[in-house]
Formats: structure tokens, C-alpha cells, sequence
């Protein structure tokens, strides 16, 4: 998969079926999306491509309200790359382009390469006040000269799947709901810091994990997770929360890793969370506490034995 960064005029001189779209979370309907501009460009013997923006365009649109990302770009990446599309095209999404009109941008894209077919989802909308609606971008593909397809959205228990409802599952920690949704199991990363060594010295030391603020993290409470550092995975018990019972004020997500040691600091480490084994709580003393994460260890362990 190549990855172009601009919408430069004449960036390939190669026809193409393309998709759009924020992307964020890479659910069933964004899969069924890709994959459509996909059949679709190797039914025409033409290359396929997916243009998504950074920043994220709420970060532009909304600046004064809080981002809250299921995917990192990084991860967005990883997850687009899996579909195995020709090219990715990660467009800047800036004030020009909030103010840029469905038919200016759609030109654009029609300069950067020979667009023959487009293919959105069927509530897509773009441009200065969203005008580039489905009608409307069939309108300006007559006169550019590429059609304009829709995709049904993915319906699961009669809804359709979407971010909003992604984010609505993993805050209130379903997380079996929400590997129905993605067609995966969610899975958070960052960089191990340096922490407290509170777990160290109770006998649990833990991996502290750096998660972009803008992230969405699971609902405060411990879970079983597969830790992925490299290629090697590693069964883990991970907290999410303050630790109320340290008195904790911060979010954290800090994961004790079984069975293993080891210096992984500053090292990037993957954690999919795979079941949520109890809420965040507080405890009486350091005893209980202990006598708790041993029962969470052994339900982890028990847990993903099975999966």
C-alpha cells in the first residue's frame, strides 16, 4: 500500500475508485466501505485508493470541544493497511479545507488523479457546510466525470454501526459489544513511563502506559488483556482508572504483565483488552487490595486460557 501525504496535482496518473471518510475506529461499515472500492477498482482492472484527513477534521471544525479518537492515526494506518488498498491518501484537513466548497475540493481530487468511481457511505457529507451530500456529489461527478456509489451501513441488532456508538459501548465497558462493532477486539498503545513503582512495591509491579489524551479509553475498572510488545504476547492484567485506593486523581492505564520481567521502559507496548473483570474500587488497606488483584490474575489467566 503506498501512502501519499498531499492532494498534489497530478500525484498519479493511474484511474482509481476511491473511498473517503474520517475513518476513525475502522468498524464493520468502514471495512465494508474499503472493501467495496476495492472489488470494485479490481472488477475494472483499476487501482483503489482510501483518502482520510489529518487532523482529524473535528479537531478544526470543533476546536473548543475535547477529541475522542478510537484510533490513532498510527493505528488507522495498520488498520487500512490490512485491507491491502493500493494507495492511502492522508489529506491535510485545515481551515482552507473546512471552508472549501464539495465542488473546489472535489476538483482537487480530481487533479491529484483520474477519479472514475467514488464510493461513500450512504449519510456521508462534505465540504463547507456539508453540502457534498450523495445527490449533490453525483451532481459534481457528471460534470468531472466519475460516478458516485453509496454503501449501505453495517446494521448489527438493528442499528446501524457507528463511532458514536463504538465510544457509547467502551465508556460503559462492554467490550464484547464492542468487538462486535469493530470486528476486532479494541486495543490501546503508547509508550511505557516511568510511574509511581506503587505496584512494584505490593508485589504487581505494572507497565505505565503514555495514551494520547485524545484517546478513548474503556470504562475505570481492571481487565484481562493481551499485552504485544514487538511480536511477543504477553497475557496481562490491566487497571484503568485513578486507583482510589491511593487516592489517586489522575487516569491511568497501567498493565502487570504475567509470567514475565523485564525492562520495557520507554518501549511501545499494545494492549488489547479482551474482557472487563470488575469495576475500579476502592479497598480498606493494601491487603485487600492484594488479595483482589490475585483473584483478578487467576480469572485473567482462566480468561485467556479459553480465548
Amino acid at each position: 500500500m503506498e501512502i501519499i501525504h498531499a492532494l498534489d496535482p497530478g500525484t498519479s496518473h493511474h484511474p482509481v475508485v476511491l473511498t473517503m471518510g474520517k475513518f476513525d475506529g475502522l468498524h464493520l461499515g468502514h471495512q465494508r466501505l474499503i472493501a467495496t472500492a476495492i472489488e470494485r477498482a479490481q472488477a475494472l482492472g483499476l487501482e483503489s485508493a482510501v483518502l482520510t484527513w489529518e487532523p482529524h477534521p473535528n479537531a478544526v471544525l470543533r476546536p473548543d470541544q475535547p477529541l475522542r479518537l478510537l484510533t490513532s492515526l498510527e493505528e488507522k494506518i495498520e488498520l487500512i493497511a490490512r485491507q491491502n488498498p493500493d494507495r492511502l491518501i492522508i489529506a491535510p484537513f485545515t481551515t482552507a479545507t473546512m471552508a472549501t466548497s464539495a465542488e473546489a475540493y472535489m476538483a482537487e481530487v480530481r487533479a491529484a488523479f483520474p477519479l472514475r468511481e467514488l464510493w461513500v457511505g450512504e449519510d456521508f457529507a462534505m465540504g463547507r457546510g456539508r453540502s457534498g451530500n450523495v445527490a449533490r456529489l453525483r451532481a459534481i461527478g457528471t460534470e468531472l466525470g466519475f460516478t458516485v456509489g453509496a454503501v449501505d451501513s453495517v446494521l448489527l441488532d438493528g442499528a446501524p454501526v457507528s463511532a458514536s456508538r463504538v465510544r457509547e459501548l467502551l465508556e460503559a465497558g462492554d467490550l464484547a459489544g464492542v468487538a462486535r462493532l469493530l470486528g476486532r477486539t479494541f486495543s490501546l498503545r503508547g509508550r511505557v513511563a516511568t510511574g509511581d513503582r506503587r505496584g512494584r512495591q505490593i508485589g504487581f509491579p505494572t507497565a505505565n502506559l503514555q495514551i494520547a489524551p485524545e484517546h478513548v479509553l474503556p470504562a475505570d475498572g481492571v481487565y484481562a488483556c493481551r499485552a504485544y510488545l514487538d511480536a511477543e504476547s504477553i497475557p496481562a492484567v490491566t487497571n484503568i482508572g485513578v486507583r482510589p485506593t491511593f487516592d489517586g486523581l489522575r487516569r491511568t492505564v497501567e498493565a502487570h504483565l504475567l509470567d514475565w520481567s523485564g525492562d520495557i521502559y520507554e518501549h511501545s507496548l499494545r494492549l488489547e483488552c479482551v474482557a472487563r473483570l470488575r469495576g475500579e474500587q476502592r479497598f480498606t488497606g493494601i491487603e485487600a487490595l492484594v488479595a483482589q488483584i490475585e483473584l483478578d490474575v487467576a480469572e485473567a489467566r482462566r480468561l485467556l486460557s479459553a480465548t
